[in-house]
């Protein structure tokens, strides 16, 4: 196969999502301030062009060139072979040298809480008891034995939807409305109904803010209302460890303190939008997430010399 010609500026920086939504304008308004051509593609139309193209991509637009930088703004939703086709591109990119915001192996992570809570838990962070279990009968036991409440999370669920709030001995769904996964995790009980979303980009939390409900759940999308907090001090140590944990580039981390002030993390988005952080912060995530891809360099492909000189230096 004909050696790919590397990534560069004039190429573009592809924004992978569905439509031209406000986050996908204002990531390509922000783009273009940094003197980067944004390019908004969708994966649907991306795939594999082996011994056709010259780096065995099939990227419209590109030809034989690859971008400088990828942002995943959206993974849309299909069979589990079309899914799992779009990471696989996602991971050829990364595989050729190509800057992935955020790369496939953390959006693997993420979209699965179950292996999100596992690499938190290892890194040492504070997270809730969970089991995950396929078996309702024993999964059921767990929630007869539990001390206190139990929520009940769908494994892929996002924006507070599937949630359910589970007391000792309460009956479980049935498997085939949860994806014949039950994901429980203890209900931390906190002073108020609220917790915090910390907005990690590059290592450094940009802005957070604190999510009141009028219920136990306090997503933006579920009716809470954001108000700014400082992005600093513990919450925002937590936050870059977490996102550090799943090996992500960028996070939207989901913290609760509970009624002792103990700082709890809840969960670590890999494709977080920041419309309701901007509106409680005046912060635009456009920002910094244009500045990091602008400075984004394309990396050897993977196996070439400077590849592995790197990786042992670094």
């Amino acid at each position: 196969m004909a050696r790919a010609r590397p990534g560069s500026r004039d190429a573009g920086i592809v924004v992978f999502a569905e439509s031209a939504d406000w986050h996908v304008r204002g990531l390509l308004a922000a783009l273009k301030r940094h003197g980067c051509r944004g390019r908004l593609l969708s994966l649907k139309a991306c795939g594999f062009a082996v011994g056709e193209t010259a780096h065995g991509l099939l990227l419209p637009g590109f030809g034989d060139l690859l971008p400088a930088a990828c942002f995943v703004r959206s993974v849309p939703a299909g069979s589990f072979e079309q899914v799992t086709a779009r990471l696989g591109l996602l991971h050829a990119l990364s595989a050729l040298g190509v800057p992935v915001m955020n790369d496939a192996r953390a959006i693997e992570r993420c979209v699965d809480k179950s292996a999100t809570t596992f690499l938190l838990a290892r890194a040492g962070l504070p997270t809730p008891r969970t089991v995950v279990l396929e078996d309702r009968v024993a999964a059921q036991m767990r929630v007869d034995a539990a001390p206190a409440d139990t929520v009940l999370k769908p494994l892929f669920g996002a924006q507070g939807r599937g949630l359910a709030r589970l007391s000792p001995g309460a009956p479980l769904p049935e498997p085939e409305t949860v994806g014949s996964v039950y994901y429980l995790q203890d209900f931390v009980a906190a002073a108020a109904p609220e917790d915090f979303r910390v907005f990690v980009v590059g290592g450094r939390a940009e802005a957070a803010m604190v999510r009141r409900g009028t219920g136990w759940i306090t997503n933006i999308h579920q009716g809470a209302v954001g108000e700014a907090v400082a992005a600093e001090g513990p919450l925002a140590a937590l936050a870059v460890r977490a996102a550090a944990a799943v090996g992500a580039d960028h996070a939207g981390v989901d913290i609760i303190a509970d009624k002792d002030g103990r700082l709890y993390v809840l969960e670590v988005n890999s494709m977080p939008a920041w419309k309701g952080l901007y509106e409680a912060t005046g912060r635009d995530m456009a920002e910094p997430l244009a500045a990091r891809l602008a400075a984004a360099r394309p990396l050897p492909p993977e196996g070439s010399p400077l590849c592995a000189s790197s990786s042992v230096s670094s």
